[in-house]
């Protein structure tokens, strides 16, 4: 396809582009959508205009993508990798943060690490967060608590799968995030007095291990019509974890899917969302959701 007819408008100011449905109602954030490649979408980008990119690119695990052929050699991907990541490292602010998620399969572990060990040259990997989708808790008394949703694996070698990477990138790795925004009660509420740090406050660091379940669906191709999508919450953790005053904020999602980190940015407030999609059945659902974020 062209790339007039992909990349619709880039070359005027990217607010031309946006539907009106991609408005968030309560007028807080600028939603500037785009169908087409995010290479070539974000080369229109100023350098350092972006304050927070969120997004989980392809896993080149052979995932059933409409527009996009999931299954490159491990040396394409990389190499792939390292065009789409150097736009995003000119467009991101030197106190940016930049939250990459990207899960594995059992026959291909090494992807996440491989990506990661990838950038090490361009980024610095300030955090690792991981995002459990499933957990079973054995308390000291009473019976396990199994909580969240995993696919089963059928397998005689491998476990079921129930966690994914979410690594924190930044250009100087001394970027200051917001760790109580993401914060969870003390357990032992005597701590809250006993430790001098916590302010009088009822809340502590999370860490690095965030369980954040699927939602329950009814349909997969009505409730989340996209094959590899994160929840909303998990983009709501990351832009919390960020820090700074969401209205200040310009967000970028390179691979926008259905639109997930629109509507936690629309949520949360963000001033400017940008988002690029390849896959014109995925954009129109990421206007309409995007379109509904904050009713």
């Amino acid at each position: 396809m062209p790339d007039s007819e992909f990349l619709p408008g880039l070359n005027r100011p990217v607010e031309a582009d946006v539907p009106q449905e991609a408005k968030n109602p309560a007028g807080r954030t600028c939603f500037e959508l785009h169908l087409g490649d995010c290479v070539k979408g974000m080369r229109s980008l100023p350098d350092e205009s972006i304050d927070l990119v969120v997004t989980s690119p392809p896993y080149n695990l052979g995932i059933a993508y409409q527009s996009y052929q999931d299954k490159l050699s491990t040396k394409d991907y990389l190499d792939w990798s390292l065009e789409w990541t150097g736009e995003v490292k000119r467009v991101l602010k030197k106190d940016g943060s930049f939250f990459i998620n990207v899960g594995a399969a059992p026959a291909n572990p090494w992807l996440p690490h491989e990506l990661a060990l990838t950038l090490r040259d361009h980024f610095f990997l300030q955090n690792t967060i991981h995002w459990i989708k499933s957990i079973t808790v054995e308390p000291r008394e009473g019976d396990p608590v199994s909580v969240g949703h995993f696919k089963p694996i059928n397998s005689k070698r491998f476990i079921n799968d129930c966690h994914e990477y979410v690594f924190h990138f930044t250009k100087t790795g001394e970027v200051p995030v917001d760790r109580i925004a993401v914060g969870v009660p003390y357990a032992d509420k005597s701590n809250i007095t006993r430790w001098g740090h916590t302010g009088g406050r009822d809340k502590r660091c999370r860490g690095n291990n965030w369980f954040i379940p699927y939602e329950t669906i009814m349909s997969r191709s009505k409730d989340r019509p996209h094959p590899a999508t994160f929840p909303v919450e998990l983009a709501r953790k990351c832009i919390a974890l960020h820090g700074e005053d969401p209205a200040t904020l310009t967000m970028l999602d390179p691979f926008l899917g259905i639109g997930h980190a629109a509507v936690a940015a629309g949520d949360a407030g963000v001033s400017r969302f940008i988002g690029f999609e390849i896959d014109e059945v995925y954009y129109k659902e990421a206007l309409l959701r995007a379109g509904k974020a904050n009713r």
